[in-house]
């Protein structure tokens, strides 16, 4: 979406030769008018975060006059405390009912306190606003916000909340929306701190590949921001906007030529207040427009769909030839079965732990049986045979030609077993193997790491032996650690290859890059992936103690059919 036209400050703008860089008055929504009802600021403070332990921050609650407890509130949060002229603002466009009636929150970040006066106070602002990840969101919702709904009665729905901040603040704010959504549905960024702190200089590549979430976002920052070691605050500003309207979010921003302050934002802020709240209360959505490389796969107004729940840990997904899913849960010792008309019926107990699936040329069920530590098959009455033993195993693939390739993460192993049933170890040296898959064309054997950032590719050879091994697909991975959650894979006939992760399905094109990030169903280990169903297009996901699925545009290969040779990927 291009520039919004700021009424009567961008005409003003325009038109008056006295405004210079920096220059930027607040206008009458600012400033407190005459007959329109004053809402209440009260301040506290909060001293028992486990988030954050050892923090003291003080906050302040406004709630407008116009507020009746017998209907629910909107919520706004601020960081770094009032700005903006917030509290005047919401008494100016609440009394002309356009925005809702809202209750601000403003929270100053924390600090921990010195023993004495010859020491200096912990100031967490850089660690709890600049990080990635979710402490700060969690922190809100699990230990600050509940004594304010305590109070007040606050709509729990995250499309009646928005959240603001300033510098550090505006990145904490977009952070707190991006990592919950289903929390903050509206943003309000001011000269954004979007660069090379902690890591938010990765939010533009992030935002280009995963999947766009219901958020509304209004950026503002000036041509005279900060150009210092962690970047040019004004050109990253310029990223974020670019890689929103490439996602196809709903996004706003009016650029100045004002430096690191609150001047230019506090004068723009009633009206970018009137865009965020526009339409309310309808419903924010994501990606419409969006060019991105998953839009080839994802399917508009598709989304996950629950098949079934209250399993302890559920793995190992695999189809058979008909599209039929099955899947383990490792606690409970059992294996599922999910037939094409959706129902859920127990295919096999007493499993051992049984992990990893994949069936066969035979049309036999192949588990690693890891209680046994032992490879096994089971014929379509559930009817057990031994493949290999001794064998500590995680998953498992089978070829067109009956050979078996497993992973064994606590001797950092990839195993072979030949038609004759010999294993042998055809790999050492991976951290931790887990998901083990073939290309489409099966001449290439794929193993995720767990604890690290990359999928291992091998060439198959034709006794089996895995030659040039190589780091080749590239994962991203969670702030603050080197270790993707890489689990189960598995692959597409356009040759992606689909890899559960800490962070989602990351879908990987042929020559190795991510291309997309599908967000989990729920926040929980994502363990596994394949794509099932009678056309082969549903994608069945292991998520906790749940099982989903979510219809696409792409279509699955079966390993245990004759090798398909994929389009040439575009280098």
């Amino acid at each position: 979406m291009r520039a919004f036209l700021f009424f009567s400050f961008l005409a003003l703008c325009l038109t008056s030769p006295a405004f210079g860089a920096d220059d930027y008055p607040p206008g009458p929504d600012s400033k407190p008018q005459d007959g329109v009802p004053k809402g209440e600021v009260t301040k506290y403070t909060f001293a028992h975060s486990k988030i954050f332990p050892g923090t003291v921050r003080d906050y302040w609650v406004y709630v407008p006059k116009q507020y009746d407890a017998a209907n629910p509130a909107c919520l706004m949060v601020f960081q770094d405390g009032i700005q903006y002229q917030a509290p005047v603002v919401f008494d100016n466009l609440i009394a002309k009912k356009e925005m809702p009636v809202t209750i601000g929150v403003f929270i100053m970040h924390g600090r921990v306190l010195a023993d004495s006066t010859n020491a200096l106070d912990r100031f967490n602002r850089s660690y709890e606003y600049d990080g990635l990840g979710d402490n700060y969101v969690r922190f809100l919702m699990d230990e600050l916000l509940p004594a304010v709904t305590k109070k007040y009665n606050i709509s729990t729905n995250g499309n009646d909340h928005a959240i603001a901040g300033a510098s550090s603040g505006a990145i904490c704010a977009f952070t707190a929306a991006w990592e919950r959504p289903q929390q903050f549905s509206r943003v309000f960024s001011s000269i954004g701190t979007y660069v090379g702190l902690r890591g938010g200089n990765e939010y533009p590549t992030l935002i280009r590949k995963t999947e766009p979430k219901p958020i509304r976002i209004f950026l503002q920052d000036g041509s005279n921001d900060l150009n210092i070691y962690g970047g040019n605050w004004h050109l990253a500003n310029l990223e974020m906007l670019s890689a929103l309207e490439f996602s196809g979010y709903e996004v706003n921003h009016i650029w100045g030529d004002g430096s690191h302050n609150g001047k230019h934002a506090t004068a723009i802020f009633p009206d970018a207040m009137r865009w965020l709240w526009k339409d309310y209360p309808a419903a924010i959505t994501a990606g419409k427009d969006s060019k991105q490389p998953l839009m080839d796969i994802l399917i508009p107004g598709e989304q996950w769909q629950l098949i079934c729940s209250g399993y302890k840990f559920t793995e190992g997904p695999a189809a058979n030839i008909k599209g039929e899913v099955f899947f383990t849960d490792i606690p409970n010792n059992r294996i599922h079965k999910i037939g094409l008309d959706g129902k859920v019926s127990v295919f096999a107990e007493n499993t051992f732990a049984a992990n990893g699936l994949m069936f066969g040329p035979d049309g036999k069920l192949y588990a690693c049986q890891n209680g046994k530590k032992r490879i096994v098959s089971y014929d379509e009455n559930a009817k057990e045979t031994v493949i290999a033993e001794d064998a500590d195993s995680n998953d498992i693939a089978v070829n067109s030609k009956g050979e078996i390739y497993f992973t064994d993460p606590p001797h950092h192993k990839v195993w072979f077993i030949n038609s004759k049933g010999e294993k042998r170890v055809v790999d050492e040296g991976i951290t931790k193997p887990n998901g083990v898959r073939f290309t489409p064309d099966q001449s290439l054997l794929l193993v995720a790491d767990t604890d690290g950032e990359f999928v291992y590719s091998f060439h198959i050879q034709s006794d089996g032996s895995l030659v040039d091994k190589q780091k080749y697909f590239y994962l991203h991975t969670p702030n603050g650690t080197s270790q993707s959650g890489a689990d189960g894979m598995t692959v597409d006939t356009q040759g992606r290859l689909y890899v559960a992760t800490e962070m989602g399905v990351q879908v990987c094109d042929q020559a190795g890059r991510v291309n997309g990030i599908i967000s989990k169903p729920q926040r929980a280990w994502l363990s596994n992936v394949v794509l099932g169903g009678s056309n082969f297009d549903d994608l069945y996901v292991t998520c906790g103690d749940k099982v989903y699925k979510r219809k696409t545009k792409a279509k699955g290969v079966l390993s245990s059919q004759t090798p398909i040779k994929p389009p040439t990927p575009h280098l």
